[in-house]
């Protein structure tokens, strides 16, 4: 069978099974069996599929018409032009979450060495795409499950910065000491009752402890204010991922911490995603 039949029967299939994205991803997975790049998949549709590349193809349709994502399929997925290995502990990254690396990479104009910590940092994404745009930099990253950490500790020595990070298993900030001149978080946002009305390849493989923050999807935040408060040196700046609509009730969490907002940045589909902030002023 030829590229150009194999994608169009596969096509088919997975948009009879609801993906909207059925045809860029019968070409993603048709890639990666056939070792071929996308764009020679694309501009190339006459060559022809060995035998085991096409029963490979079938099986990774087959996966994927159970609504297991791409990422999942194939190990990985990119972020900020960086491909990340992706796990069941860890979030799928997401263009959303870019907005956080720009608002991060806005606070510093000048580039003297800074010290980074990434709460809850799953893939390293946040961190590693921060970190690759500034060489001087370091970062620590902390995430509750070991699995995560150990899939941000792959991706740091793949995109060789392993020299410049260090990962550990914990919760939030308990037992760490000093400060740090950046922080980042993309904690779970999402109201617990909400989870189940998400897209199946969320629902069923998205790890259910970085999505669920509680009754309101703000109890993470609450954890996290105390924690940013404790740990931003004089001047430093934090950058926390926010679900639609909460940019407010985040702001005043952070501000009953002693946090003060610097400011807001909407993603491209125009929803406030991400929130900056420093340390209150002390007092007069």
């Amino acid at each position: 069978m030829i590229i150009d039949e194999a994608l169009a029967l596969a096509t088919r299939r997975l948009a009879e099974a609801g993906v909207d994205s059925a045809r860029l991803d019968a070409r993603l997975l048709l890639a990666s069996v056939a070792g071929l790049s996308a764009s020679t998949v694309l501009l190339d549709p006459g060559q022809t599929l060995s035998a085991d590349a096409e029963a490979a193809f079938d099986r990774l349709i087959d996966r994927r018409c159970k609504r297991e994502p791409v990422s999942r399929i194939l190990g990985k997925r990119e972020f900020w032009s960086l491909d990340f290995a992706v796990s069941l502990a860890t979030l799928d990254p997401r263009p959303d979450s870019e907005t956080v690396v720009e608002a991060a990479l806005a606070q510093f104009a000048a580039m003297p060495p800074r010290q980074m910590l990434d709460l809850g940092c799953g893939s390293g994404c946040l961190l590693l795409a921060v970190l690759s745009e500034r060489p001087d930099w370091t970062g620590l990253g902390i995430d509750i499950a070991e699995d995560a950490v150990a899939i941000s500790r792959a991706n740091a020595r793949t995109l060789g910065l392993d020299a410049r990070t260090r990962f550990v298993t914990g919760d939030w900030d308990e037992g760490l000491s000093g400060s740090f001149d950046l922080i980042l978080s993309n904690p779970p946002y999402i109201a617990s009752l909400e989870i189940l009305d998400l897209a199946p390849e969320v629902v069923r493989f998205e790890p259910r402890w970085a999505l669920d923050g509680g009754t309101d999807g703000l109890d993470a935040y609450r954890a996290l204010a105390p924690a940013i408060a404790r740990r931003l040196a004089p001047g430093g700046r934090a950058v926390l991922e926010l679900g639609r609509g909460q940019a407010d009730a985040v702001a005043g969490i952070m501000g009953a911490a002693g946090l003060a907002e610097i400011g807001r940045r909407r993603d491209l589909r125009g929803v406030e995603r991400c929130l900056v902030l420093g340390m209150a002023p002390a007092p007069a």
